[in-house]
């Protein structure tokens, strides 16, 4: 009988060997694969929303928390979303045909710099069960097998469209093992998975950050952490109320995951009374929840519950705001490089000065300056597709594109 270990084992070993025959394979055959799952996944929305209905009522009775119900439960339009994203990421060049410049030139032979592709990549997810198919097509567009791993809370959902997947692919002339999937239920642990470094190029973890920490913790392989929530902004004497306004409620609005919603909110302790108190208003108006510091709860005691030191450093990935005062833009920074999830940041000023140190001294890696910092996997009239963000130092850090699932080789040609 066959372990667990040695289950694994299998199937790393055929997603690496996969991998292999993926980078030979032509950017037409890995364009039409991804064609051909964003097909499959379009008629077989009732399969997927049937098995979806039976994991959420089990996850009801076994008093799953709702975010995580809500991260999981899926509608027509959500399948709609990843249909159409994976249309889209058919549609985008071969990342392994770009060619850059090289750093340095070594005379008198010209130097240069090709992606290629990483090779297995395994996807851990918590939840979100269409993002399954947007990694599986992003890794087949780039030249590189994927192995899912989903939770246990969307068992039945993750088999039937890991399913769906593997049928489709194995009509096309993709190698078998491009595509492979792990459950829960089949007696292996995610440390059962993150260890095979021998074969594995590289671990995305997706979800809590308790998820992030467990994957990173254990993995041997490399790994690329990603990040939701606990989004700063930094609201100064100059900044626009209506701009802010805008942005709090615009970043918490993107669907399934508000990757980017703005979180906290630090306020230049000189900030007008009557604009801090609009704010509070409309935002409570559209069912948030507001929360803030000792100063600011005692002057807006209607508005504001106190939050507790460590929320501070804590996403809430729900619609929940916290205000705290600060005396001046080198204290936000600060504040922000010491409590902030580092992803993504915000500073809302008329002062270009002001912008440009914010940008200089925050530690994050996307700033917005006056801009919502809302996230969307398939950005209306873009030329990419996100899968989310790394606040991981590095060449990867940042929005997870194409480009992300490539690595650079540097060709020195006499």
């Amino acid at each position: 009988m066959q372990t667990s270990s040695n289950k694994i084992v299998a199937i790393v070993e055929r997603s690496r060997q996969a991998a292999e025959q993926l980078a030979w394979t032509s950017g037409l055959m890995r364009r039409q694969g991804v064609e051909t799952l964003a097909k499959a996944l379009n008629n077989s929305f009732d399969e997927i929303l049937e098995a979806n209905t039976i994991d959420l009522e089990i996850s009801r009775d076994m008093a799953v928390p709702e975010i995580i119900v809500d991260w999981l439960k899926l509608t027509p339009e959500r399948l709609e979303i990843a249909v159409k994203t994976l249309k889209q990421l058919a549609k985008l060049p071969d990342p392994t045909r770009k060619l850059i410049n090289a750093p340095y030139q070594l005379e008198p032979s010209q130097t240069y710099c090709q992606l290629m592709s990483l090779g297995a990549v395994a996807f851990v997810y918590e939840a979100f069960p269409e993002l399954a198919a947007i990694a599986a097509g992003m890794c087949l567009k780039s030249g590189n097998s994927i192995i899912l791993r989903g939770c246990s809370t969307t068992s039945n959902t993750n088999h039937t469209i890991a399913q769906i997947m593997q049928n489709a692919l194995s009509s096309t002339n993709l190698p078998l093992g491009c595509l492979e999937a792990i459950f829960p239920d089949s007696g292996t642990s995610i440390q059962d998975l993150v260890t095979q470094d021998q074969y594995l190029n590289l671990i995305i973890p997706y979800g809590r950050p308790s998820l992030i920490q467990q994957v990173a913790e254990q993995a041997t392989a490399p790994v690329l952490k990603t990040a939701i929530g606990n989004c700063y902004c930094y609201w100064a004497e100059s900044g626009s109320l209506e701009s802010l306004r805008h942005a709090i409620i615009d970043s918490h609005a993107s669907e399934p995951d508000a990757v980017n919603a703005i979180e906290k909110v630090l306020v230049h302790r000189d900030k007008k009374v009557p604009y801090i108190q609009s704010l509070f208003k409309s935002l409570q108006e559209k069912g948030f929840t507001l929360k803030g510091d000792n100063t600011l709860v005692e002057e807006f005691p209607d508005y504001l519950k106190l939050a507790s030191p460590l929320e501070w450093q804590q996403p809430y990935l729900n619609r929940t705001v916290a205000f705290r005062y600060v005396d001046n833009l080198t204290q936000s920074i600060s504040w922000i490089d010491r409590y902030s999830s580092h992803h993504a940041d915000c500073i809302f000023t008329e002062s270009y000065q002001e912008s440009r140190q914010f940008v200089q001294g925050v530690d994050t890696a996307l700033v917005y300056i006056n801009a919502s910092p809302r996230f969307d996997r398939n950005p209306n009239n873009g030329e990419s597709v996100f899968l989310g963000i790394s606040n991981q130092k590095g060449a990867r850090q940042g929005l997870i594109g194409l480009e992300t699932f490539t690595t650079v080789k540097q060709v020195v040609q006499g």
